[in-house]
């Protein structure tokens, strides 16, 4: 069995999702395929989930939970009406998160245990879970986006999750928990602008195709024009562990789960990549 990033996915964390039965008629499509995806990851028997959220924001250091397990409840700060609070407990990965702290230390990137008993999830990281692991049977390591780092760190940082993974034994699935553009506006029906609708279509088709040399050439591009979320560190790393598997020889294919789908001018959908 293959070891290190098997797979890497985009899900999306918009907090409209977070109660399925509350959730509006648009998104619906973003909830089934956000479960049908979940189906196919744990279908690869996974030993962790390692998620980087959009919304657990870093200034300077990258971290990583080592909590074991995670257990608090998640309320969404910006938006404590749609998500007042969520009681969770899933199984982490200690050693995992740890040696990832000295990986990239060692690789010369700031990085540092979250080791605080008080440390509660932050919504990006737990509502894509909902949904793709609802009965929380895999274990989670989380990384912040670091404000710190450009692109090309974030892309390191994805290559070294990968080698580590291999180092240790680890079959990784890589979420990546952000939307695509994300010029937000009010208004949750709203759409993104129909320029950013083709630029979101071409990184999903590129990401289909497996073409990650070309996405990595356009990204800068696409980052700037779509306006992407956290100035794009989230996919970037994504991006990185895709690439580090393409360095190794695999060859990528992936798949669209469900709709695209809009939230506040953003969009979002549900996007894995895989050996072929």
């Amino acid at each position: 069995m293959n070891e290190g990033v098997i797979a890497s996915a985009i899900a999306s964390h918009t907090p409209r999702m977070a109660f399925e039965e509350k959730a509006p008629e648009f998104q619906r499509g973003l909830i089934a395929g956000s479960k049908e995806m979940g189906i196919a990851l744990r279908a690869l028997q996974p030993d962790l989930f390692v998620i980087n959220s959009a919304h657990w924001v870093s200034s300077f250091n990258w971290y990583a939970t080592c909590q074991d397990p995670h257990e608090g409840v998640c309320v969404a700060e910006e938006a404590p009406d749609l998500i007042p609070g969520i009681p969770y407990k899933r199984k982490g990965d200690r050693e995992f998160a740890c040696a990832l702290v000295d990986t990239l230390q060692r690789a010369g990137i700031p990085c540092l245990r979250n080791e605080s008993p008080h440390y509660e999830w932050d919504y990006a990281a737990l509502v894509p879970l909902l949904y793709l692991d609802p009965d929380a049977t895999v274990p989670v390591v989380e990384i912040p986006t670091c404000l710190s780092a450009d692109h090309g760190e974030c892309l390191r940082v994805g290559r070294l999750i990968h080698a580590l993974g291999k180092e240790m034994g680890r079959r990784i699935v890589f979420i990546a928990s952000c939307a695509l553009s994300h010029k937000i506006v009010r208004g949750p029906h709203l759409w993104p602008t129909p320029e950013r609708i083709d630029l979101d279509h071409r990184f999903m088709d590129l990401m289909q195709q497996g073409r990650i040399t070309e996405l990595l050439d356009w990204f800068p591009e696409y980052n700037r024009t779509a306006v992407a979320e956290m100035g794009g560190r989230v996919l970037a790393t994504m991006l990185g562990t895709l690439d580090a598997l393409a360095q190794d020889g695999v060859k990528l294919s992936g798949r669209k789960y469900g709709d695209y789908a809009q939230s506040s001018g953003s969009g979002n959908a549900h996007v894995a990549v895989y050996a072929a």
